[in-house]
């Protein structure tokens, strides 16, 4: 059995966490090194123990760890230093991160040209596979249906509305031959008047430790269709992201890979 060896970004953090510990406890899998932020040393005590690469230098631990695995799940700025430094390194990278401008993804494809990276705003499988079925009701359904997408995440959550929500308002609009940027509506207040025909509105709600729940929803004339994805534990979106490990570093440089391509 071939085993891919794993450096996880963000060690010290719940998600990373989560990731070393499904990567210890998976024989497919080796735990390499570990990366934490700068002055995290304490967090990565835990790791000093094991026989992995492990410190807050990036490069260093890239450059001792030649063609091993990186899954980062942190923030935008530093998952583009982890797709840019891989790049120059040749190490696949699997991010998970959301938030991400146009100007930031457009920097992530030209980092994949060089470097097999794969990215998806929810590594969740049940998510990406969700994406499949709205456009499927979208079809069924036609336009006369209103399009609704309601979010929510723990009240640390920095960005809104997700990456997730984000996406499957970008698979809705395409199933109607639109843009996301277009249609998508994430504010009402005051007396804005009756909604506009087409618009996909977006709440975005946050509260507690709640780890992601996403519904989108169909009205229609006397029905309403819900469509419901909770992710109960990091572990769901860990678990994704070790499974993009193992197809990322049999694919080759030259595109963006996403959840898409993985479950072709």
């Amino acid at each position: 059995m071939n085993v891919c060896d794993v450096i996880i970004m963000g060690a010290g953090g719940r998600m990373g966490s989560t990731l070393a510990g499904l990567v210890q406890a998976d024989p497919a899998f080796r735990l390499a090194g570990v990366v934490g932020r700068p002055r995290s040393e304490a967090a990565l005590d835990k790791y000093a123990r094991l026989d992995c690469v492990n410190g807050t230098s990036a490069e260093d631990v890239f450059t001792r760890l030649p063609g091993a695995v990186v899954i980062d799940v942190t923030a935008p700025e530093a998952s583009l230093m982890v797709a840019n430094l891989a790049a120059r390194l040749g190490n696949p990278v699997v991010i998970g991160t959301t938030g991400f401008s146009a100007a930031q993804t457009a920097e992530l494809e030209k980092a994949a040209k060089h470097v097999p990276l794969f990215w998806t705003p929810n590594l969740s499988v049940g998510v990406n596979a969700l994406l499949g079925v709205l456009a499927q009701l979208v079809e069924a359904l036609g336009p006369s249906y209103d399009v609704e997408i309601v979010e929510i995440h723990h009240n640390e959550k920095v960005d809104s509305p997700s990456g997730t929500a984000l996406k499957l308002g970008e698979c809705l609009a395409q199933a109607r031959g639109e843009k996301i940027d277009e249609v998508k509506r994430c504010s009402r207040e005051g007396i804005i008047g009756p909604r506009t025909p087409g618009e996909i509105g977006m709440l975005a709600v946050r509260g507690g430790d709640v780890v992601g729940d996403h519904t989108v929803y169909f009205f229609g004339a006397g029905e309403r269709i819900e469509v419901t994805h909770r992710a109960h534990s990091r572990e769901n979106f860990a678990q994704g992201a070790l499974r993009a490990a193992k197809w990322i570093g049999a694919q080759k440089p030259g595109k963006l890979h996403s959840m898409a391509d993985m479950l072709k």
